[in-house]
């Protein structure tokens, strides 16, 4: 019988090494704001009870309000703070059989998913409206740039997302996407712009490097190094970092933090904030805050056990079809993360934009591949999808689905800086 951990401040430290690593493998074999007045106008409201708002200041008001570090209100207005809303008038923004640069991972509809409502959910903050996605002007503000997400495979859903959202406007043959070691790069050749994946799971250099030939339980982090990854970012424009749940599947994780051949145990949270403070000194020594732009995710959510939204449920994400009404905040998400997160931001002397996507996901337990995904390469077998307790996972997300949101967020900070990335042409 499953049973709550007994910890009360529900820390990830020990949660699902079991879990954890299979649904790792999986992803380890793929590699301001504008007023909008038309986008939202058509709401299809399905019945109250599906209908989710987030009421701060309850169970997780410290995460909900989270500001520090640079967290941007945008126009006066928490984006972070809202509620989820049906629409199947305006979303999905795409579909998995219209958009050809999807991993099966991620396509849950192809994949024989039979519920299609996690589709249409869209984010409306409480004191504003976020700006409909206009992908000609992304690329107008991304024209002669380069926009690079960096992180593991949760981050590299956020970017096949954000190709996905642009793809659809620019003509065949003027589009293109390259694979290199360690990186993925989409380009829009009449806007001489790329959006571009950097696989590097724990920021600093690591065992589990290669994009697809790493061990999820065999791991060991250099907390001092990040040269070798770093020297990919520099010139880039726009730089959005994550970097979690690699870190989250034991309490404690091997690491070196000087000379390579004193490998020492430490703990998470410990060596967390060392790599943290490696990468904020690259940060201040390289990044031109006159010509770059810098964000940092917050934790992507996970929803491995339903006992925390379901009383007396056994399961886990798998054939959940609404989001969780507010107010909620998962086993598997560490304050204790965040707490650093925040340190470190607020101690920079480089702006770095922190988007606080936690919160707003962690209702979506609707939104994960569950079995509708693949293992090692290949589609999970009608056997495995019938063992959802051991095979489903709820770490990564559908698309389109919830990464689409955090990419709408991360396109209002960009439209609200539009005049900033041209002057710095």
């Amino acid at each position: 019988m499953t049973t709550p951990p007994s910890s009360p401040h529900r820390q990830i430290l020990s949660i699902f090494p079991f879990a954890l690593a299979s649904l790792l493998l999986i992803g380890s074999t793929r590699l301001i704001l504008e007023n909008s007045k038309q986008g939202h106008s058509l709401l299809l409201f399905p019945p109250d009870d599906a209908i989710l708002s987030i009421e701060s200041g309850e169970q997780s008001s410290w995460a909900a309000n989270f500001s520090g570090g640079g967290s941007v209100v945008l126009d006066e207005c928490n984006v972070f703070d809202g509620k989820w809303v049906f629409d199947n008038a305006s979303y999905p923004l795409y579909t998995d059989e219209s958009c050809p640069y999807l991993s099966p991972q991620v396509t849950c509809q192809k994949n024989g998913r039979p519920d299609s409502l996690y589709q249409n959910w869209m984010w409306k903050p409480s004191g504003c409206e976020l700006p409909r996605f206009d992908a000609l002007k992304l690329l107008e503000i991304l024209r002669n740039k380069r926009l690079m997400f960096i992180g593991d495979s949760i981050h590299r859903s956020q970017h096949q997302s954000m190709v996905c959202l642009v793809q659809s406007v620019i003509p065949d043959g003027k589009k293109s996407i390259h694979r290199k070691p360690s990186m993925k790069i989409f380009r829009a050749e009449e806007y001489n712009a790329s959006i571009e994946f950097y696989w590097a799971p724990f920021l600093v250099e690591s065992i589990s490097d290669h994009a697809t030939k790493h061990s999820v339980q065999e791991r060991l982090v250099k907390l001092d190094s990040i040269a070798k990854h770093s020297r990919h970012w520099e010139g880039a424009d726009v730089l959005v970092f994550e970097s979690y749940v690699w870190w989250m599947y034991k309490p404690i994780i091997n690491a070196t933090n000087g000379f390579d051949s004193d490998i020492q145990e430490y703990n998470v949270t410990t060596a967390y904030r060392l790599a943290l403070r490696t990468w904020a000194s690259w940060l201040e020594s390289s990044i031109d805050t006159r010509k770059q732009r810098v964000f940092f995710m917050s934790l992507s959510p996970t929803h491995l056990w339903n006992w925390e939204w379901k009383t007396g449920g056994l399961g886990n994400c798998f054939n959940e079809s609404y989001p969780i009404q507010g107010p909620y905040w998962g086993t598997g998400s560490s304050h204790e993360i965040m707490g650093i997160l925040h340190d470190v931001l607020r101690e920079l002397k480089v702006e770095v934009t922190f988007l606080n996507i936690t919160q707003l996901s962690e209702f979506r337990k609707d939104g994960h591949t569950s079995v509708y995904t693949e293992r090692r390469g290949k589609l999970l077998t009608s056997e495995e999808r019938a063992n959802p307790n051991t095979y489903a996972d709820c770490i990564h997300w559908c698309l389109p689905g919830v990464p689409d949101t955090w990419n709408q967020i991360l396109y209002a900070h960009l439209l609200a800086d539009y005049g900033f990335l041209q002057m710095s042409i």
